[in-house]
Formats: structure tokens, sequence, C-alpha cells
């Protein structure tokens, strides 16, 4: 039995969900979401608490099973809490600035890199090197994340480039003198 499926999703006061033809709809303070569930997989909600099964033991149908749970989990605390992405600029020279909601990028490049945010993605940055990248949508954010960190990232031997907050970056030696 799949042990991500079978945890009950607890919903919490500040968010309404609700269930209609397999899709659950998720209505919370920051916006709203929703997921369809695959036919195979029964979603019942009771006092605040859903629960999913399903009804066959295939493969596909059990891996579907914990991921309709993790999905609609993750659009419940979407909506309540928000997804948050930090990346970080390393190098000299570059940094990222916010311009009326646009991030325009010093990379390294001749020019600057313009990235214009997709309705529900918001940037902040804090500091020249750090960006924020905030959403409701994990997928949608965590997407974007790595679009970004994709136009520079960072290299071995200097640790150049965009990089997440917590991502290890393995340095190689460089270059030694022969004598």
């Amino acid at each position: 039995m799949s042990r991500i499926g079978k945890k009950p999703i607890t919903v919490p006061d500040k968010v309404k969900v609700s269930l209609n033809d397999g899709v659950v709809v998720a209505k919370g303070p920051l916006g709203e979401l929703q997921y369809k569930v695959p036919e195979a997989i029964t979603v019942v909600m009771e006092n605040n608490t859903i629960t999913f099964s399903r009804g066959s033991e295939e493969r596909h149908i059990r891996a579907l099973h914990g991921l309709s749970r993790a999905l609609t989990a993750n659009i419940i605390e979407g909506v309540s809490k928000g997804f948050e992405k930090n990346l970080i600029i390393e190098g000299v020279g570059y940094r990222a600035e916010l311009r009326n909601g646009r991030l325009f990028m010093s990379l390294g490049f001749s020019h600057p890199v313009l990235i214009i945010p997709p309705q529900g993605i918001e940037f902040e940055v804090p500091t020249a090197t750090t960006i924020k990248i905030k959403g409701i949508d994990k997928q949608l954010v965590g997407l974007f994340a790595a679009k970004i960190r994709q136009i520079r990232p960072p290299e071995p031997y200097k640790g150049k480039g965009v990089r997440y907050q917590n991502e290890y970056i393995r340095r190689k030696a460089g270059k030694t003198a022969s004598k």
C-alpha cells in the first residue's frame, strides 16, 4: 500500500475545499487552485479531512494514488501559505534588480537579461545577489526558478552563476603550472 497515499490531509480553517466530479478545488487567502483527480482514485472528504483510496492494485494506479494525494496537499498548502524558492547569484559584477515587477539580471553577458514573470509568480530582490520567487503553485514556482538558474548555471571552477540557496557546488581544481 502506498505510504504517501494512505496519509489523510487535514484542511486548515482558512481554506475551503470542494469536490466536484473528481475535481478538487481549494480556495484560500492567497488564491484558488484546482486538481483533477484520475478516475481510478477515490476522494472522500469528512470533517476537514481528505482521504484517498484506489480500486485496483495495478502498478500505474498505485503510482497515481500517492501522486494524487501529494498534488492535492500541495494545492492546499499553496493557497494557505504559498511557496518560495531562493536563488543566489555569485560572480563579480553579477547582480539582479527589480523594475516595475520585471527582473533585470547582469550575468556577464553583453546585455542585461530581462525576465517577465508569468501570472501567479512574484519576484523579490532583498539584496543585489538574492532573488526570491513566490507563488501559490508549487510546480510553477519550481519550474520558473529552474528556468532562471538555467540562464547562467554555476560553473565548477569558481562557482560563478545562479544557484539555489542550499545547493552545493562541487568545485574542481584548476590548471597547475608545469615546470
